[in-house]
């Protein structure tokens, strides 16, 4: 698998490949519904273009999950158990979010 470059360049850039990916299948599936729609050449050319941008956006948006748990992934690669990280990632949010709603409450308190 190594020898093949293609599949290299995808291991080197998976948003991009990934872009490209989505987009190939959005653009297919907007050209095969819209083909009887009567649209001019401009117009075929604008709504492709903003379908290859939106499907960026959609790449681009997903890989805001991968920078959010940047511990998780250092788990993960030093051989950790998935669920050890899940359940640290749990107990985070849980403190987290007992500390917002002691600092609501206390707002509250001291607005009354």
């Amino acid at each position: 698998m190594e020898n093949i470059r293609a599949l290299q360049w995808v291991s080197r850039h998976p948003r991009i490949s990934a872009w490209v990916v989505l987009a190939a299948g959005m653009v297919a599936l907007l050209v095969h519904e819209a083909r009887n729609v009567g649209l001019i050449a401009s117009q075929w050319i604008a709504i492709i273009i903003t379908t290859i941008l939106v499907a960026g956006a959609c790449v681009w948006i997903i890989s805001w999950e991968d920078k959010e748990n940047p511990a998780e992934d250092i788990a993960i690669a030093e051989g950790a158990d998935d669920s050890t990280a899940d359940e640290d990632a749990e107990a985070e949010d849980d403190a987290e979010g007992g500390r917002k709603a002691r600092e609501v409450t206390a707002e509250s308190e001291a607005s009354a």
